[in-house]
């Protein structure tokens, strides 16, 4: 997995936030600092006490630095052993850092933090991605993310092999019962949002067939099928697949509510094309991570 797309602007901020509640005003740890001498080194090492798919790496280097920052510090050397996206096996080592053993173990639970919740999404993700391998079907995250930590975590979906579907309201505009309700319909409410914003994508939340093919007459040509059976999904399916070659359209279907891993195959192989899962990010138990020195 690249790190080309790591999202290191919000990774800083994520870093100093979490270094802030850690180390407080005065950045100081007080047991380290009592025990350990200013130029005692060291070796430590990131490894996994868990299999799971790692998220994050780059992080390691970002909190290294600002811990270095804060205190006045050198920061260690890193080796980073393991790529984002690579499948660990209990007792892999991810990363060696290597230098004055205050500042290793000041980063030591920033790094544990964010690399065990990160590669916790990526572990899920992958399973997700791993049940609906041969279905046609990628699996999407949704905003249900953790506040301040959104970009992060749709990086870590990229690395379990997931897609990210929108970062936000502002890329995407989606059609839910609430706004047919406040708009007069799925009409109003796509006539709306095609006339004040023309070249925003706009899905359109159905549960059945019927109002598939009226978000469809309406204009759309992304659909969000949400809590269906696999029948009714099915049918659904081939309805607007139907309705779109009459018509040349191309239109993309998604699935989702309610779905879990034991029949994500089932739904993926109704001919969807995406299945979004809000629990990539927002009920992925973390992988358990921990920094040992060696």
């Amino acid at each position: 997995m690249s790190t080309e797309h790591f999202p290191e602007p919000d990774a800083r901020r994520v870093v100093a936030t979490a270094l802030d509640e850690d180390l407080g005003p005065q950045s100081l740890d007080v047991t380290s600092t009592a025990t350990i001498p200013a130029d005692q080194v060291g070796v430590g090492q990131v490894v996994a006490r868990a299999p799971g798919v790692l998220a994050g790496g780059p992080v390691i280097a970002l909190v290294l630095d600002e811990v270095a920052a804060r205190t006045g510090g050198v920061p260690p050397s890193l080796d980073v052993r393991n790529a984002d996206g690579t499948a660990l096996e209990r007792g892999d080592v991810v990363a060696e850092l290597r230098g004055p053993l205050r500042q290793v173990l000041m980063a030591e639970r920033t790094v544990l933090n964010i690399l065990s919740r990160l590669s916790g999404v990526a572990t899920h993700t992958r399973r997700w991605s791993d049940a609906l391998a041969g279905t046609g079907c990628t699996v999407l995250d949704t905003r249900k993310t953790t506040p301040g930590l959104r970009a992060l975590e749709k990086y870590a979906v990229r690395c379990g092999g997931g897609t990210n579907k929108r970062m936000g309201l502002f890329d995407v505009a989606m059609v839910k019962d609430n706004h047919k309700i406040a708009a007069g319909g799925v009409g109003a409410a796509y006539a709306a949002i095609r006339e004040r914003f023309p070249d925003v994508t706009v899905e359109v939340e159905v549960t059945t067939t019927a109002e598939a093919i009226e978000a469809l007459e309406a204009g759309s040509r992304f659909l969000m099928c949400d809590n269906m059976s696999v029948d009714l999904l099915r049918e659904t399916v081939d309805a607007a697949r139907a309705w779109g070659a009459e018509r040349g359209e191309s239109i993309e279907i998604e699935a989702t509510g309610g779905l879990t891993l034991e029949v994500a195959a089932d739904y993926g192989a109704t001919g969807i094309d995406w299945m979004s899962v809000g629990g990539l990010t927002h009920s992925s138990p973390i992988v358990d991570l921990a920094l040992d020195l060696v």
